[in-house]
């Protein structure tokens, strides 16, 4: 019988040497996680006038020439390039896929993409959405990428996204993961509630009265570059925010939010879970842009005990009054094909092992 769900890494190193996942360039070492790859920026960028997909009959390359109107040197003699805010870029990528039939893939920003506020999406050839690559798959992909708050340097090799093979199906019905948390407790707490996913609730209380309890970006800041950790004063770049008396946060329109879960979060070592970016019933506001937890987050035996989901959180046209404990995102878990030979944790030198509250690898933390 043939083993459905989410490859671990071991069996991406397998599609990678049977040719169904390649790239321009060799691939380099920490590019596969423990049940994603990294995708690399390529040496080119298209500054184009709008979003766009390329529909069922059409390739990205057909759109591009239609729609782009400035082509970008992401290598510029190693330099790489600042891609401004508000402008939306296509670039390509080094790394392309002849998938079998039975194989599938999905998309998403890297952590450090989503709490930088760089909106980053994956599109393949003759697809009418995002993020989502169908069985069999033989082509390119590119990464439409839009700076929401900071001016950011990229250059050729840049991770901003990252990528999940799967076979059959692999997510959890309500039930089994009902059954799951209560075999692992995948959120610490009161008794979550479980509907199309796990509840997770946001903390504006923090550990005392004065604590910090999130970050407001600033709008007018230098350009920050994507390639480095522990680079830039927080200061120059965020406003803390101070837990209030009535444990309640007014989202300002058009501002980004970097807040953290209630719970602690739990992925254990046969499973991963992802985050879902939007649910239109809890208000007006978007949260998580990286949603990928890899197995081994939070888990203990990983040296991840009591790591917190962060959140990202952009509001949309309106002041939204957040509560201390409301209910702000849900986590999907799904199976994997195969117990991964290394779990998320500091053995791979993953950045948010066991976080709390947790700005990006970019900035230094003390």
């Amino acid at each position: 019988m043939t083993v459905t769900g989410i490859l671990p890494a071991h069996e991406i190193e397998a599609l990678m040497q049977g040719g169904a996942v390649g790239a321009d360039r060799d691939f380099v070492d920490g590019q596969i996680q423990p049940a994603s790859l990294d995708l690399r920026l390529g040496s080119r960028a298209f500054r184009v006038r709008a979003s766009f997909l390329p529909g069922p009959k059409r390739t990205v390359a057909q759109r591009l020439f239609e729609l782009k109107f400035d082509e970008i040197d992401l290598y510029n003699k190693g330099k790489g390039a600042v891609l401004e805010k508000a402008c939306v870029y296509v670039a390509e990528i080094e790394e392309w896929l002849k998938l079998p039939e039975t194989i599938g893939a999905t998309a998403n920003p890297k952590s450090s993409t989503g709490r930088l506020d760089v909106f980053t999406r994956i599109i393949a050839d003759g697809t009418d959405r995002f993020d989502l690559i169908r069985r069999g798959y033989e082509g390119r992909l590119y990464a439409e990428v839009s700076p929401r708050t900071f001016p950011v340097l990229v250059r050729r090799g840049s991770r901003l996204a990252q990528i999940r093979f799967a076979s059959g199906g692999s997510r959890l019905s309500d039930t089994e993961l009902a059954e799951l948390h209560a075999r692992e407790t995948l959120v610490a707490g009161q008794a979550p509630e479980i509907s199309s996913g796990i509840a997770v609730s946001v903390d504006l209380k923090g550990d005392s009265p004065n604590s910090v309890i999130g970050y407001r970006a600033k709008k007018y800041t230098n350009p920050l570059s994507i390639d480095k950790t522990a680079e830039y004063e927080i200061a120059d770049f965020w406003e803390p925010l101070i837990a209030s008396r009535d444990r309640t946060l007014i989202l300002d329109p058009d501002q980004f939010y970097i807040l953290a879960s209630k719970e602690a979060v739990h992925v254990p070592p046969d499973y991963a879970a992802e985050m879902t970016p939007f649910d239109p019933l809890v208000g007006e506001f978007r949260v998580h842009y990286a949603g990928f937890f890899d197995p081994g987050f939070g888990h203990a035996a990983a040296g991840g005990h009591g790591s917190r989901a962060v959140l990202e959180v952009r509001s949309r046209d309106v002041p939204f009054i957040l509560e201390d404990g409301q209910t702000v995102a849900r986590l999907v878990y799904e199976r994997l094909s195969a117990r991964p030979k290394e779990l998320y944790g500091s053995e791979l030198g993953s950045h948010y092992q066991a976080q709390g509250l947790k700005l990006s690898k970019h900035f230094r933390m003390g």
